[in-house]
């Protein structure tokens, strides 16, 4: 097993712009912050509608690569590529990114002071292409119809973590990347939220879940891959990083 986990994702090759076969793909992504290395070489794929946790100790990288990937500024990515459905991500800015079908959820919530649920949703949708209905995301989401006209900020954080996942939807998502989305939330709203992202899944829409409680994310998920130090260590089904004791162990400290 010490061998399995070490290993390089073997499905990821030097030709990875013709011959990937996945719908979303990440080939030898490196970012720092200022001076610091903190995404190292991570490559990994995802087929479509795949559920994926992203797991590590703090400090890992988690977020770091959830936020290159997204194309943020921060951290700099020097090197590395990002291909969704045969677009190359990799050269777009972030609003580029998100046109192109990156919906990132950050694990503050960015929910706009001074407008209602329903602002929040409809300024999602400003800008083309649209994605789901208000009238779709209600039917998902039946408190936040009852919220509609209150303002965002005062909704409760499980509500918030609602709005967010919602807003995402509202753009013509084909990727979700969320951050740590039950930090703070109440098991019984974790149970919530987790229903949703199995609907979301049913619908074809691929997840990049980035998640502290990683048993939780683990019995979610299709595949982990689990970072140390920057770098992936596991690339492999979620199944077997529950099943494993040494590996949990070793690297989620569980």
């Amino acid at each position: 097993m010490a061998e399995k986990v070490l290993d390089i994702p073997k499905n990821i090759n030097a030709n990875h712009a013709e011959t990937a076969p996945a719908y979303f793909s990440v080939w030898d992504l490196h970012a720092y912050y200022g001076e610091s290395y903190i995404v190292q070489g991570i490559s990994f794929n995802i087929h479509e509608g795949e559920i994926l946790a992203l797991l590590g100790r703090n400090g890992a990288g988690k977020t770091s690569t959830l936020r290159a990937i997204a194309r943020l500024d921060d951290p700099m990515v020097t090197r590395g590529e990002i291909w969704l459905d045969h677009q190359h991500l990799h050269t777009m800015k972030s609003h580029e990114a998100a046109i192109a079908g990156l919906g990132l959820v950050p694990e503050d919530r960015r929910i706009i002071p001074g407008l209602t649920v329903e602002e929040n949703l409809q300024l999602a949708q400003i800008v083309e292409p649209v994605g789901w209905s208000l009238d779709r995301i209600y039917e998902l989401f039946p408190r936040l119809k009852e919220r509609r006209k209150q303002e965002g900020v005062t909704l409760s954080g499980g509500e918030q973590q609602m709005l967010s996942i919602a807003r995402a939807l509202a753009r013509d998502i084909k990727v979700l990347l969320l951050d740590e989305p039950y930090e703070g939330l109440a098991p019984v709203i974790v149970d919530e939220i987790e229903k949703t992202l199995r609907i979301i899944k049913a619908q074809g829409i691929t997840t990049i879940l980035v998640e502290q409680n990683a048993v939780r994310a683990l019995n979610l998920a299709d595949r982990a891959v689990i970072l140390d130090t920057g770098t992936v260590v596991y690339d492999g089904s979620a199944k077997e990083v529950l099943e494993n004791e040494t590996l949990r162990a070793e690297y989620l400290a569980i």
